[in-house]
């Protein structure tokens, strides 16, 4: 069975389910487009140009993984995985290799872990949402977003403005906190940024909120700085709500390629990450920051900004997002194959 097939094949139950999977499907493509206009082209012309699957094919198409910023270590180990498949499946020539490299894509992406996406949130009591990383990734439009997703949800949300640092931070999460319809807890510009997420917790607990959302700093300069406020508002939250925060989410721009893996890196460094949020995806040609950010830190992407819609991010979805990668070619092989 295809690749294509096994996903048009998850378009099953009721009419509102099916309409559900075809619009979020749908955003993957539509969000990955750029990167899928370099990325599939140059995978479709290296098809056309090599008949059959040999070392000069597999070297050319190393080569267009890099530039898609998939990232050194995850290539390696898709070509060690796609040369054993094609001699094991006795795979000759290339057509329907895109759907080869898409299973592998995802299984490499997924390696065992299931549920990967699923926020850790606690069914009866309140949990609490850490959101680091620098300034200027889109961390403060993000947290609105997801608040609003939240609350979708039938969750009663409120964010509290950790960030007293930058000038403006905590009036533009207030704009967010106002468009949302949720409540924001602040203090003063240039404050304890712990104090404030004390005075959340305490009013978050008072008013039966589910779900609190909390902005910090991104300030990378001084990691000594960043560690020990970081650390001290862990300190303040786990006090007041053992085993908390529930989720340290950090927030990447995925225009900025490899970059968003060196700061990766550096909060994976000071503080425990539980999982990425990849925002401007619709904005790069180098999607392929996900499946590196994933294979050489261990932590999983939990969230996508596919567009500047409220609903635009997105739990991430492997194999969406590599049909997204893919989409046309798969469409193409899928139809030469009769999977319609």
């Amino acid at each position: 069975m295809s690749f294509f097939k096994k996903i048009k094949d998850k378009m099953m139950g009721t009419t509102e389910e099916i309409e559900e999977t075809v619009t979020i499907t749908n955003k993957f493509k539509e969000g990955l487009a750029k990167t899928r206009n370099q990325f599939t082209s140059k995978v479709n012309d290296l098809v056309a140009k090599y008949r059959k699957v040999d070392e000069d094919f597999f070297e050319e198409l190393e080569e267009i993984l890099l530039q898609a910023d998939v990232g050194f270590e995850t290539v390696v180990e898709l070509m060690d995985s796609l040369r054993f498949e094609v001699k094991r499946k006795n795979i000759k020539d290339t057509t329907g290799i895109q759907s080869v490299i898409s299973e592998k894509l995802v299984e490499i992406y997924e390696a065992g872990d299931e549920n990967m996406t699923e926020l850790n949130l606690e069914e009866e009591a309140l949990s609490v949402i850490l959101f680091v990383g620098v300034n200027g990734v889109g961390k403060t439009t993000t947290i609105g977003k997801l608040a609003h997703r939240l609350k979708g949800e039938g969750k009663k949300v409120m964010l509290a403005a950790g960030d007293t640092f930058r000038a403006g931070a905590i009036d533009q999460l207030q704009v967010w906190g106002d468009r949302v319809g949720v409540e924001v807890i602040k203090q003063a510009e240039g404050s304890d940024p712990a104090a404030v997420m004390y005075d959340a917790i305490r009013a978050a607990k008072t008013r039966g909120v589910d779900v609190l959302i909390c902005d910090t700093a991104g300030r990378l300069q001084n990691k000594v700085n960043l560690m020990n406020e970081l650390e001290k508002i862990h300190r303040v939250i786990s006090r007041e709500i053992p085993n908390a925060p529930h989720e340290v989410l950090l927030a990447l721009d995925a225009t900025t390629g490899q970059n968003a893996l060196v700061q990766a890196q550096t909060f994976k460094e000071v503080t425990n990450v539980t999982g990425i949020v990849l925002t401007k995806l619709d904005g790069t040609a180098k999607g392929g920051i996900v499946l590196a950010i994933r294979n050489k830190l261990h932590i999983p992407v939990k969230f996508v900004g596919l567009g500047e819609k409220m609903d635009d991010l997105q739990p991430f979805d492997a194999e969406k997002y590599v049909y997204g990668l893919f989409a046309e070619g798969l469409e193409f092989e899928s139809e030469n194959d009769g999977d319609k």
